[in-house]
């Protein structure tokens, strides 16, 4: 994410305008690396006398796609390669294997679905158990079907949906947001499947990045080892209550690194037992 400015605009106007109102610290949070407004913005900040502070935050992994699928499995090690090919066979030889795209005319079907499995997997406390994000999510997805941007489908068995996936296309990246599975398909690894055949679609569809969105967690680390990290920027406002907080968070975090060195220390093996 970026500051939504035009990159002409005149971002020391705009911190006139912050300036009147009633705040003592500002966060800026998961901006994108290369963020141009933000750090427009942080420079304004700073030259009417407010510290900043810039963090690196949370890992966003994604893949560059090449031409081809095959030119895609040729950069994976000899193993992980066969497991694709595997499992995918697999499930073509024992079940009748379709995958269904939801567009307008079978949005509200396909939503249901995805929620349905998506809360299946996470045994009901996953994303959508909230309604709030639900309807929220509900309303983008109508507006991306709309714009011919959504990606939503079914990983169908003999009839059965059992995985979804759901994400959107803008310019020439596919963006992955969330998935569900019905786990009596565990064994098969649908989800596995489900999503390979999504970045097979994307190549083939001539788009250039594949993008998992935030979060590193281990099984986006199984597509690839390429990824971006999002950035945190702190303002603090150069008054008593600003350079306070600033005092906090500067001691919070000398803490949080202490707290961690001396976790490393106790958990390094003694040279003389090794």
């Amino acid at each position: 994410m970026d500051v939504l400015a035009a990159p002409e605009a005149d971002l020391g106007a705009v911190v006139t305008a912050l300036k009147a109102l009633p705040w003592d610290v500002m966060v800026l949070s998961n901006l994108a690396p290369d963020a141009t407004n933000a750090t427009r913005l942080a420079a304004a900040l700073t030259r009417r006398g407010c510290a900043i502070r810039r963090e690196a935050l949370r890992s966003c992994p994604y893949l560059e796609l090449p031409s081809s699928w095959e030119e895609y499995l040729a950069s994976l090690s000899a193993a992980r390669r066969q497991n694709l090919r595997r499992k995918e066979r697999n499930l073509r030889r024992n079940h009748a294997v379709v995958v269904v795209d939801y567009g307008p005319e079978r949005l509200d079907e396909g939503w249901r679905r995805l929620v349905a499995l998506h809360q299946l997997r996470w045994s009901g406390a996953g994303t959508f158990s909230d309604p709030r994000i639900e309807q929220l999510h509900h309303c983008f997805v109508r507006e991306a079907a709309r714009r011919g941007q959504l990606w939503l489908s079914t990983l169908e068995l003999d009839g059965d949906p059992a995985a979804a996936w759901y994400g959107f296309a803008h310019r020439d990246t596919v963006y992955f947001y969330q998935s569900g599975r019905d786990p009596r398909w565990a064994a098969e690894s649908v989800g596995h499947v489900l999503m390979a055949m999504m970045i097979r679609r994307a190549i083939e569809r001539g788009y250039r990045r594949f993008d998992f969105l935030r979060g590193a967690e281990p099984y986006k680390m199984q597509w690839t080892a390429s990824r971006r990290v999002t950035v945190e920027l702190v303002a603090f406002r150069p008054n008593w209550r600003g350079q306070w907080l600033r005092g906090l968070d500067l001691a919070g975090r000398l803490r949080s690194r202490l707290l961690a060195h001396n976790h490393d220390e106790r958990t390094r093996p003694d040279p003389a037992s090794v």
